[in-house]
């Protein structure tokens, strides 16, 4: 697969990244979930991680594009990443929520008490409903058992571009792409 794309800048990955598919094996069955929601990162950016340099744990953002950088946050949950940009850049784009489109049972069995959109609109359920936790932090993401796959870029008028949410530096940068109308959306403005 050609992950060229993958190369630009956050924040021209990010709202390309919408409706191209993650791929998930468990337990020898699969899922399959479209990108609804991204939110773009890199270096220059103070609510970066990798905005004061290469740490331990943002390691992973310098390194080559289509990795997954996973972290834990408010202590108890995990987000994942889409590593972008060139090798040493310190970019990544958050994935914000998706949409199951096959192997609904399957990510329902981690998430039992949620149902319709509450199952993956936002961060940490995607990752519980998917099973990505800090273990998947560096995974290539053209390897099983969760692959990345890109899909033919959306219609620009059925993108809406926003702020972003959730952070508390650089509230105002708008660097917050989703799917318009689409019920899997996080929070739409």
């Amino acid at each position: 697969m050609n992950f060229d794309i993958l190369n630009c800048s956050a924040a021209e990955v990010a709202p390309r990244l919408l409706g191209c598919h993650l791929v998930r094996e468990l337990d020898g069955q699969t899922a399959t979930v479209k990108i609804v929601e991204t939110e773009a990162y890199d270096q220059t950016d103070a609510a970066s991680h990798s905005h004061k340099g290469r740490t331990p744990r943002t390691d992973i953002m310098f390194g080559s594009a289509g990795y997954l950088y996973v972290y834990f946050t408010y202590g108890m949950h995990y987000c994942c990443n889409v590593v972008v940009g060139e090798q040493g850049e310190g970019a990544a784009v958050l994935i914000r929520a998706v949409e199951p489109l096959d192997g609904l049972e399957l990510l329902k069995q981690r998430r039992p008490l949620q149902t319709g959109v509450q199952l993956t609109n936002g961060p940490a359920k995607l990752c519980q409903a998917l099973d990505i936790t800090k273990q998947m932090n560096g995974h290539d993401l053209t390897e099983a058992p969760l692959q990345l796959v890109l899909q033919p870029p959306v219609d620009q008028a059925d993108i809406v571009q926003t702020t972003r949410i959730g952070i508390s530096q650089a509230k105002n940068v708008p660097w917050r792409f989703y799917l318009r109308d689409n019920p899997f959306v996080s929070k739409s403005t």
